[in-house]
């Protein structure tokens, strides 16, 4: 893929993010560290292709523009879908967008409803109605903390497998994944939450959804891993290294500081959780290296197209 595609669709995926007209300031905030972040690691001037979406400099038609083989739309497509359901049902706003892309992509009507309906069902997964609690802290507190501790762990060693996989939703399924371990934290400890506070929770501690997706599928966009070629993985095996690290990371420390915060009753202000979650993200950057063969056995076990399965099963 070429530099010019690499960047088209990096202004698709950014426009999808804003396309709802809805995000705060604190989300913004994060996609635009995001996007000057990825732009580090590559030539391409990310941070300025933000401001040109922000500031509509640059059109759809633009971007469309430069995606010359049929593997670039798609791909350009499938991450636009993820992007517009990253944080929940898309609203009329994404639809409208999401069609707008798929006419001026020239992609078949009915393939790209059936990738839209795949991504909507992971999205959408009620896991408030799926998910088995665990025992109460107050019943079983040593045993209830040991089965916590594990699942947070294979939380996040699921979703380090799933960061060294190619195909769009896969990355998709990383953001239900790390719902559904908050959930079941703050079950535990006699919380009952929904989607709204735990997506409040974690973009209060600087993990907005939308933008966990950007910069995940910017990785391997950039790191040339985004390539369907019987299902392997091709290249880029240094950025898919990076991204695998960082969701694991980021996965461990949520659960983490999710289980520190509803063990106290929520009494925990957030500034204390910001300054508790740092420095948890730098013990499981440390501790991933030790889950590496656990990571790469993992993602050779999942079966990509059962996604939206894999999520009711972790």
């Amino acid at each position: 893929m070429t530099e010019h595609e690499q960047q088209a669709i990096l202004t698709i995926c950014l426009m999808a993010a804003f396309a709802d007209g809805k995000k705060d300031e604190r989300e913004r905030e994060q996609i635009k560290r995001i996007a000057e972040g990825l732009g580090e690691e590559t030539r391409i001037n990310i941070s300025s292709l933000y401001q040109d979406v922000l500031l509509k400099r640059r059109t759809l038609d633009d971007a469309v523009a430069d995606l010359s083989t049929p593997e670039a739309r798609q791909l350009a497509y499938e991450m636009a879908v993820c992007v517009c359901d990253a944080d929940g049902v898309n609203t009329e706003a994404e639809v409208a967008f999401l069609e707008r892309l798929r006419s001026a992509l020239g992609l078949d009507a009915q393939a790209a409803t059936a990738f839209a309906s795949e991504a909507a069902e992971i999205a959408e997964y009620s896991f408030e109605t799926e998910t088995e609690p665990l025992p109460a802290v107050a019943d079983k507190p040593r045993a209830n903390t040991a089965e916590l501790d594990k699942m947070i762990l294979n939380t996040a060693i699921l979703n380090g497998a799933l960061e060294l996989l190619p195909q769009s939703l896969s990355s998709m399924a990383i953001l239900p994944l790390q719902m559904k371990m908050v959930y079941k934290v703050g079950k535990a400890y006699g919380f009952e939450l929904d989607r709204g506070h735990i997506k409040d929770f974690a973009a209060t501690l600087g993990i907005g959804l939308t933008g966990q997706y950007v910069e995940q599928m910017g990785r391997k966009l950039l790191g040339g891993i985004l390539k369907k070629v019987g299902g392997g993985l091709l290249g880029g095996l240094g950025s898919a290294a990076t991204g695998s690290a960082f969701s694991f990371a980021t996965t461990y420390a949520l659960g983490q500081v999710a289980k520190e915060y509803y063990a106290s009753g929520r009494s925990i202000s957030m500034d204390q959780l910001k300054q508790i979650f740092s420095s948890l993200l730098e013990q499981g950057k440390a501790m991933q290296s030790n889950y590496a063969g656990e990571i790469q056995q993992r993602a050779s076990t999942v079966d990509t197209r059962q996604i939206a399965g894999l999520i009711r099963g972790a």
